[in-house]
């Protein structure tokens, strides 16, 4: 994981917890990560030709915040800049590059190809239910505005 920057340090010096804190501390405390990015590894690209990928490790846990909070792939990336608690989760600093959306999508196809997506949080659900946590999907609402150029289909047409 990267080095915290001096705004990270400041964020984890504060005194209260908020409820999406203490959820991520705990399912990091929980999950068996080297377990499922062995699983993964095989089929992650390697540093080479192109660009350096992101750590496994980082990708894997942006994808679980992704289900878990239920955000498109925009929403997820959003999120890492917005959120400092989820930056830190995945191991990233404003300092550093954050995944694009269309990073954190091709990790999503990644997983789908090699069909390990689902066969990952079944694990995940078992070894949490297992410690007593029951998981339901939850929501953040993303709402978007988009830019229209109003209709001309009315009876004097006219904007």
């Amino acid at each position: 994981m990267n080095q915290l920057s001096f705004a990270d340090t400041e964020f984890t010096s504060k005194r209260r917890k908020t409820r999406r804190e203490l959820f991520l501390g705990r399912m990091n405390e929980l999950t068996p990560w080297q377990q499922l990015e062995a699983q993964i590894e095989p089929f992650y690209p390697k540093a080479g030709n192109g660009r350096r990928p992101y750590p496994l490790a980082t990708m894997l846990r942006i994808h679980f915040m992704q289900n878990w909070y239920n955000m498109s792939d925009p929403a997820m990336e959003d999120a890492l800049y917005e959120i400092t608690s989820m930056r830190l989760f995945a191991g990233l600093s404003l300092e550093g590059a954050i995944p694009d959306h269309t990073t954190i999508m091709n990790f999503r196809h990644l997983l789908e190809k090699h069909k390990l997506g689902r066969k990952l949080f079944k694990e995940v659900n078992k070894w949490l239910s297992d410690s007593g946590i029951y998981f339901k999907e939850g929501t953040i609402v993303d709402a978007t505005i988009i830019e229209a150029a109003s209709s001309t289909k009315n009876k004097s047409n006219a904007r």
